[in-house]
């Protein structure tokens, strides 16, 4: 299993050396993300803004407390919701960075399936029908990941624990979402949604861990989002191949 895990960060570092040998993709790459940092920044200025009156909103049952106490339990409640915002930014931002850039991903998506013959068998949907089936599973995913965000930000108010076994926890629950979203472009292009996802990835569940985990790392570097996310794309479209039982070496 770690020697799978390893090898998923393996395929992330393979599409980073595939996206920068293409000064073409690299500049399709640049636009969506930088198009969804502008927007989650914006959410996260307001977020930093009024972290103090949304924890104290979140903390009405220590309105009485003595105020010691008070400030302690607020301060962990203000770190939760900055974590667990930010691990359901990842997410939503990758959800929403393939759907502003999905001409773009395509193209580097099957750039990298072009390498090893292509995919003779792709469905070619009208533009429209892949954008709401794309919009739709995209939107499942954020609804489970927002599931899985609440009781980790519950968790965030154990001390100690909710500061270091709870990040790690959502690194990885982070990294399986965003490896369910990357090989989107790969999985839409056989005409196979996220079921079908679903299933290919736990067949392969340390290496997809691998990847995704990686990515997640990557995203929380200061704009580490946008110089990584079409490399993540690539790296993805590796795992659908290996997960799909297709050859990824020449």
């Amino acid at each position: 299993m770690v020697s799978e895990f390893f090898t998923g960060v393996r395929l992330l570092l393979r599409g980073v050396g595939r996206y920068v040998r293409s000064p073409k993709l690299i500049l399709l790459g640049l636009i969506p993300a930088v198009l969804s940092l502008l927007l989650f920044g914006g959410l996260f200025t307001l977020l930093f803004v009024y972290v103090d009156e949304l924890s104290a909103t979140v903390t009405w049952f220590a309105d009485d407390w003595a105020e010691s106490l008070r400030s302690s339990v607020r301060l962990f409640a203000g770190i939760a919701l900055v974590g667990v915002s930010g691990l359901f930014a990842v997410l939503s931002f990758t959800a929403v960075t393939l759907l502003i850039g999905d001409p773009f991903y395509e193209a580097i998506s099957k750039a990298v399936e072009d390498d090893f013959g292509g995919v003779p068998d792709a469905v070619d949907l009208p533009w429209h029908q892949e954008l709401r089936r794309s919009v739709f599973d995209a939107l499942r995913l954020l609804g489970v990941s927002l599931m899985i965000a609440i009781p980790l930000f519950a968790g965030g108010f154990i001390p100690v624990v909710g500061q270091t076994v709870i990040p790690v926890l959502g690194a990885f629950v982070g990294g399986w979402f965003l490896a369910l979203e990357l090989v989107a472009v790969a999985f839409n292009r056989r005409g196979q949604r996220l079921p079908d996802r679903r299933v290919a990835l736990r067949q392969h569940r340390a290496s997809a861990l691998g990847f995704g985990v990686a990515v997640f790392c990557c995203f929380l570097i200061p704009f580490g989002a946008v110089l990584i996310m079409p490399a993540a794309v690539a790296g993805g479209t590796l795992l659908a191949r290996r997960s799909l039982g297709l050859p990824i070496e020449k």
